[in-house]
């Protein structure tokens, strides 16, 4: 991705831009050499020495672009005349960010789909495994390990779709001009419309695209961008989601991220494990969810045709965001591909708050032994209360099935007591759930071949930080 967004990568998608319009103005007719054709061909790369040319020729004309253009010709001398004819700044440099988002993207579909795939394989290994449910941070019904962890993945496949969607909506600027009306290039092939037609869709098939848009300005809307721009953020809310779960699953014991042998938590409480990968998520999905605010403020305030204040901004925006989802991305797959559970802390926190949601079970089987519901719920009523008091005044354990075992109005159903308290029976369909999930959902998402060839050819991700 940083490659992507390179200096070196850009100028060299602008040289190809100028190479595309050059072989489809020839093709139709204008005299352009093959020679220069040729020499524009072999020297799209730039040299370190090109770069120094290209930065003291910007410093004199105050224009990127025009530096970039003088630079080009003193490589390939047979097409100084002709490079960049007819053409407008934005020829290169939209059409180029169109390139870039679209590949950026490609980027980071495949990351996300080895995402659900690591996250998919963690849900099924712990699909049965009970878990202590939470609503208001308050403990709850039980869920599992697993059932909990695909609503994670459902969320990334929600960003896998529009991801996909966004990247597969991005169309080219193509050959426009310089206020969108084509007039240069008109006049370049004196007033044939049709060659001009030709040429647009031309330039737009040799660089990639399936389709131009019909109508611009000077720009591409900027429109698009948000457009862009929008399911990154998105994902960005999902990011930030999965990594506060396991940061507050790591305050409890019960999850944490991967923490190697020697990794230190703090520089003063030697005994610390701290979250810090999944601290790092949360600080970079904020900054990936606030940039969007610049793509719609930015497209908002394009006057007319255009305007120059979008360039600086979009400069660091669109970088900014896809180098961010970027290593938000692969910075989940390495807390994804080291989860550890704590199977004993969760079975201990269940059994802590099991007796409580137990409680309608027991009175139930009381009815149906031949008690009274209005009895065994009074009953319930005062050893839970009992229980709640050594729990909360006493900051003892939970003993509330210990009285339940004590009170004799309970000797109906002692011998059941075990088979209510089991957690398994407190879980409902969630490991069924899981697997209807994986292969309803999951398994037709990441079925396409692109996905497939990213998730086999996939490798753990190491993090140096």
């Amino acid at each position: 991705m940083a490659h992507l967004f390179s200096p070196a990568n850009r100028f060299y998608t602008w040289r190809a831009l100028w190479l595309n319009l050059a072989i489809a103005e020839r093709e139709l007719g204008l005299p352009i050499s093959e020679e220069a054709i040729e020499q524009m061909k072999v020297n799209l790369q730039l040299t370190p020495e090109q770069f120094e040319t290209a930065a003291q020729e910007e410093k004199k004309r105050r224009h990127d672009v025009m530096a970039h253009v003088h630079t080009f010709g003193t490589v390939a001398p047979a097409a100084a005349g002709i490079i960049h004819l007819g053409a407008t700044s934005c020829y290169v440099t939209d059409n180029a960010d169109l390139i870039f988002l679209r590949t950026g993207l490609t980027y980071l579909i495949n990351s996300l789909a080895v995402l659900i795939s690591r996250l998919s394989a963690f849900a099924e290994e712990y699909r049965a495994l009970p878990t202590l449910g939470f609503t208001h941070f308050q403990p709850a019904q039980l869920t599992t390990v697993g059932k909990r962890a695909t609503l994670w993945i459902q969320e990334l496949l929600w960003d896998l779709r529009n991801i996909k969607r966004a990247r597969d909506d991005l169309g080219f600027r193509g050959v426009k001009g310089t206020t969108g009306t084509q007039a240069s290039f008109l006049a370049l092939f004196d007033g044939d419309h049709e060659k001009v037609e030709t040429l647009d869709k031309r330039v737009t098939e040799l660089s990639g695209f399936s389709y131009a848009y019909p109508v611009t300005s000077q720009t591409y809307s900027r429109k698009v961008d948000i457009d862009v721009l929008a399911p990154l953020a998105s994902f960005g809310a999902t990011a930030h989601k999965i990594a506060t779960d396991i940061r507050l699953l790591a305050n409890l014991k019960e999850m944490e991220e991967p923490f190697e042998s020697t990794q230190i938590g703090s520089s003063a409480m030697a005994y610390k494990r701290n979250p810090m990968r999944c601290e790092r998520v949360c600080s970079l999905s904020r900054h990936l969810m606030v940039l969007h605010q610049n793509a719609l403020m930015t497209s908002g305030v394009q006057w007319f045709e255009r305007t120059l204040d979008d360039s600086a901004n979009r400069r660091i925006t669109l970088p900014e965001a896809f180098l961010t989802a970027d290593i938000v991305l692969s910075t989940l797959q390495n807390v994804s591909e080291g989860l550890v559970v704590y199977p004993m802390v969760i079975a201990k926190r269940i059994s802590q708050e099991l007796p409580f949601m137990a409680t309608e079970n027991v009175i139930m089987a009381m009815v149906k032994s031949g008690g009274d519901r209005q009895e065994a719920h009074e009953h319930i009523r005062v050893l839970s209360h009992e229980a709640a008091h050594q729990v909360k005044n006493l900051g003892l354990e939970n003993d509330l099935i210990d009285r339940i075992r004590r009170d004799p109005y309970f000797d109906p159903i002692k011998g059941h007591l075990d088979a209510l308290l089991d957690p398994a029976s407190f879980i409902g369909r969630a490991p069924e759930q899981v697997d209807t999930f994986l292969k309803d959902w999951v398994v037709p998402a990441l079925a396409p071949k692109e996905l497939q060839e990213a998730i086999q050819q996939s490798k753990k991700v190491e993090l140096s930080v």
